[in-house]
């Protein structure tokens, strides 16, 4: 008998061999419909961050004076200048730039270098890229539709930018879109390298995370240093150079070739490297494990799993507190005489005294940036499952539950920590009652919880839904950093649950949105542990 060929597959012609680059037009339409969702709340909330920043820092600063003693104060201090990045202006765009751009780059490198492995060694890991190479795919198709896929987030992602900020000048509107756009391609590429050096995707990620908090940390230096992103420190960072285009600046665009020339020397290393490995195979071999296994039930694997993601981020929290407790210690210079700013910072940080509120506020900043975290270790259940690899470890005597309670117990415990770690940065870069610290950064738990609830609810009543947990986590933050400057209306903001906390150490401390916010979060995991119970797992 003859089996007859799956529609769409082709077969080449006789004596003639596939070129290595046939097929990545399908994968990458593959990649594209895979990640129809997730891809356009990546670029949508990045994109919104950016081009409110016009609206609402005209608001703030309305007057040209008021601008220039911003752009002063920001310049005239280094913790300042670490955070955000010297001022090289002082009209909305150059402000907009300024406060946004690193940001803007730093998440724009994120979505990138999780797209890029999520679409090569994830793959591989997974054992579809096996079957995929199977057919007629080129040699060089898989990570050419990977970094396609990026190519695409990040193009509409530029071009995003440049529609919302032309109106503040097309140059300037032209080069903080290239700077972002052109950030994110350049750990697209790092990613990609580290996909080929590692055995896992988990490790593929880590090594380009920790490529691009570097970039961070060297930024953050340099700028700390100098007033006019001069630094070698500030040179030695992609994001530096993103910064030293001088968007709204006297902008130059000289810079835009290092960013050029590092995207095509890593995606030349990225294509050797894969020329000469096996499909599976890393250039970095793994430790082999110990002669007799050491995990002791369903909860410790999970913990092996996420341990150096969470330990990532912890680092990550540490330093960023201690970095946000040293612009509090300046919220005085930063904020001067201008009444809109001070207005703003009273409204989120809940009290009129300004050092308090911009303490609450910095919390505020940190609890929205836990809740992504823990949305993401949720979604770790629905990684495992789509792989196949919870299969056959619930062969064993593993229920459901089970399985799942390690990973979301260390999903939310991670949370905690994340904050603790925070809250202690906070009190050690503010030097002053490190009780105050922490009671602000603890108080965001509950949210957090929720917002991890809500994932779980998301990711275990079907597979499908659960890339709306990063719609969820990406709408809270969206809610609590950019709702109130434009003022959006209480009902609006009504809908994140951070707004339903106090605001601590301006605010008297409720326990009853403590104690019912704990409650919704309890009730949305166990709906979503009762969800996975009655349905069917995802074949592998």
């Amino acid at each position: 008998m003859s089996a007859t060929a799956a529609p769409g597959a082709h077969r080449p012609a006789r004596g003639r061999r596939p070129g290595p680059l046939t097929g990545a037009c399908t994968l990458l339409r593959h990649a594209l419909r895979r990640d129809r969702i997730v891809l356009p709340v990546w670029v949508l909330v990045i994109a919104v961050m950016v081009v409110s920043g016009p609206g609402s820092l005209g608001a703030l600063y309305g007057t040209a004076a008021e601008r220039a003693s911003f752009a002063e104060s920001v310049t005239a201090n280094g913790s300042l200048r670490a955070m955000y990045g010297p001022a090289f202006g002082d009209s909305v765009g150059a402000l907009t730039a300024m406060r946004l751009g690193v940001f803007a780059a730093l998440f724009a490198g994120i979505m990138s270098l999780l797209l890029v492995v999520r679409h090569t060694r994830d793959e591989e890991e997974s054992g579809r890229q096996e079957l995929v190479s199977a057919l007629v795919v080129g040699r060089r198709a898989p990570l050419t539709a990977a970094l396609s896929t990026a190519a695409v987030a990040n193009g509409a992602l530029t071009l995003l930018v440049v529609a919302g900020l032309w109106g503040e000048g097309p140059a300037g509107a032209l080069a903080l879109g290239l700077a972002i756009g052109g950030s994110g391609m350049v750990f697209a590429t790092v990613a990609a390298v580290a996909a080929q050096l590692t055995e896992s995707g988990r490790l593929a990620r880590g090594l380009a995370v920790g490529v691009l908090g570097a970039a961070f940390v060297l930024r953050a230096a340099g700028d700390a240093g100098t007033a006019d992103g001069s630094s070698v420190l500030t040179w030695l960072s992609p994001l530096g150079w993103a910064e030293n285009l001088r968007s709204f600046g006297g902008e130059r665009w000289w810079v835009l070739l290092l960013l050029l020339a590092a995207v095509l020397v890593q995606t030349g290393v990225a294509y050797a490297l894969a020329e000469r490995r096996d499909i599976g195979m890393s250039f970095l071999p793994g430790r082999p494990g110990p002669a007799v296994g050491r995990l002791g039930g369903a909860g410790a694997l999970a913990w092996r799993l996420h341990r150096g993601n969470l330990l990532g981020w912890s680092a990550g929290f540490l330093l960023s507190g201690v970095a946000l407790g040293g612009v509090v210690s300046s919220a005085d210079d930063l904020v001067g005489t201008n009444e809109r700013t001070r207005d703003l910072i009273e409204r989120m940080g809940g009290t009129t005294a300004i050092g308090e509120a911009f303490l609450g506020t910095m919390a505020g900043l940190l609890g929205l940036i836990a809740g992504v975290y823990v949305a993401a270790a949720v979604l770790r259940l629905h990684g495992e499952e789509v792989s196949g690899r919870v299969e056959p470890l619930l062969a064993a005597p593993v229920g459901r539950v089970r399985w799942a309670a390690g990973h979301l117990a260390v999903a939310f415990g991670g949370g905690a920590l994340l904050l603790l770690l925070g809250g202690l940065g906070l009190a050690l870069g503010h030097g002053r009652d490190p009780g105050q610290a922490l009671a602000a950064a603890l108080v965001q738990l509950p949210a957090v919880w929720v917002i991890g609830g809500l994932a779980t609810l998301l990711t275990c009543a079907s597979p499908r839904l659960a890339v709306l947990s990063w719609a969820v986590a990406g709408g809270a933050v969206l809610l609590g950093w950019i709702g109130p400057a434009l003022k959006v209306p209480r009902a609006v903001l009504n809908l994140s649950p951070y707004e339903h906390l106090a605001k601590l150490p301006g605010e008297e401390l409720r326990w009853t949105p403590v104690l019912l916010l704990t409650l919704l979060a309890l009730a949305l995991v166990a709906a979503g542990l009762t969800a996975l119970r009655r349905r069917d797992l995802v074949p592998s």
